[in-house]
């Protein structure tokens, strides 16, 4: 995932990135409001300091939400109830006060995400491969048109690591966005909800155990060219 940083206090602006790239994120790092509307590559979400150097913060978020609708998340030193307030009337998606760690931040961004993924009429379940199918709307999964019957922390397993079939993700990572941003229990209990997917879905998808990294869910008999994924 592709982020946007605009932030101009450097020590905060390198922990974040530092952070963000532990956790597999791509991060681009502009200092000013300028810079931040200039820059061309594409980016996922917004991370916005409000107090930039040559702008209001303010405003930048204004301006990026006239361009289009990827998610912003306000970073601020602002506490002020009318800041988050305006903020948001702005067309911020979150608002994180400083100082903050960089867990929370993680959790902001994937909560945004899932909020910000298009779900138009009509649009039917997610297919993987020939026998898969993922209905996040429902929270149904099916496996050659029958129901599998997952227990509720499976299925969100299930529905984050095919977010991004092939990907290797760290422990960490999936305790994080599946159990809980402050979960400190033991890590077995991801692997007794790994098993149980493998379990029911053998044939259809297979998850590979990186030792000492994470895991990495392959849809089974997806070339990666041929588009399986979600729709």
């Amino acid at each position: 995932m592709r982020v946007l940083l605009v932030e101009d206090d450097e020590p905060v602006a390198e922990s974040l990135r530092r952070g963000l790239l532990r956790y597999g994120f791509e991060v681009a790092w502009v200092t000013t409001g300028g810079a931040a509307l200039s820059h061309s590559d594409p980016y996922d979400v917004v991370l916005l300091d409000l107090g930039l150097p040559d702008t209001d913060g303010l405003d930048v978020c204004r301006a990026l939400r006239e361009r289009g609708d990827v998610p912003i998340i306000v970073i601020s030193a602002r506490s002020d109830e009318t800041d988050r307030v305006v903020g948001l009337e702005l067309g911020a998606d979150d608002y994180v006060s400083k100082p903050f760690g960089v867990r929370e931040v993680i959790a902001r961004i994937r909560a945004v995400m899932r909020r910000s993924r298009p779900r138009t009429a009509g649009t039917g379940p997610d297919r993987y491969g020939d026998r898969l199918t993922v209905d996040r709307k429902a929270a149904r999964v099916r496996l050659d048109g029958e129901e599998v019957a997952l227990a509720p922390k499976e299925y969100d397993l299930l529905a984050f690591l095919t977010e991004e079939p092939g990907a290797l993700m760290s422990r960490e990572q999936i305790m994080e966005a599946v159990w809980d941003a402050n979960w400190f229990g033991p890590t077995k209990t991801l692997d007794v909800h790994v098993a149980a997917l493998r379990r029911k879905l053998a044939g259809a998808v297979t998850i590979e155990a990186v030792r000492g990294v994470g895991f990495r869910l392959e849809v089974v008999g997806a070339d990666r060219g041929d588009g399986s994924g979600p729709s």
